[in-house]
């Protein structure tokens, strides 16, 4: 590409600035999640961060400006998970003598879970795994028990990228027990499937609060 002169004018279509405006709220978004499911940020840090960047792409008047703010976020965002990246020891092998690629926590635990649960479940019809038996396994594996709440959201990973699995509450249980459950001969055709990262309520929330400050109307620039 030329470079273009300093004195150099061009116009810009209003939808293509919208549509790269919502790319780069997606990366932002995305690496929200990387910062919080790893651990590297979460909580009222991480809250602090997506009210200052909101703040600040507000505060700004020039549609550019506004790319320019969010661009540099972004650059933080990524640069919180080098430095954590950098901090961490090297991945060990796995028990197959591969390394395993991290993609979050959840996510490893999750699959995980997948793989012990079709291990316990041959010779069976059915089969149920509940979330004390999921602190405990996973307890096992890392020498430490997570809490509750990480087990479930790993046991609910689990039914997302295992389609066999059903995650609900145990029936007739006070302590509303998560378990999941599956028909054994559902589990043998089902495979692990990839999780492409979307917006969840949360996640369209801030893209709208976002496109509200650079479009007016949450559409056009005008």
């Amino acid at each position: 590409m030329d470079c273009l002169q300093s004195e150099e004018i061009i116009e810009i279509p209003v939808s293509e600035l919208q549509a790269l405006f919502e790319d780069m709220i997606q990366i932002y978004d995305t690496l929200n999640e990387v910062l919080k499911e790893a651990g590297i940020l979460r909580g009222r840090v991480l809250a602090e961060l997506n009210v200052k960047a909101s703040r600040a792409v507000k505060q700004e008047k020039s549609p550019i400006g506004k790319l320019a703010i969010l661009n540099a976020y972004i650059k933080q965002e990524i640069r919180h998970i080098h430095d954590a990246l950098k901090a961490r020891p090297p991945l060990a092998p796995t028990e197959e003598g591969r390394i395993r690629q991290a993609v979050t926590k959840i996510q490893l635990r999750a699959s995980a879970i997948v793989e012990h649960i079709k291990t316990i479940a041959q010779g069976k019809r059915e089969i149920s795994f509940n979330s004390s038996q999921a602190r405990d396994f996973l307890s096992g594996r890392e020498g430490i028990q997570p809490s509750r709440r990480d087990t479930i959201r790993a046991l609910r990973r689990a039914e997302r990228i295992c389609p066999a699995l059903d995650c609900d509450h145990t029936p007739n249980d006070g302590r509303q027990t998560v378990r999941l459950t599956a028909r054994v001969d559902d589990l043998k055709n089902s495979d692990i499937i990839k999780i492409k990262r979307g917006c969840d309520s949360r996640q369209r929330s801030r893209l709208d609060e976002l496109k509200m400050a650079f479009f007016k109307d949450g559409g056009s620039y005008a």
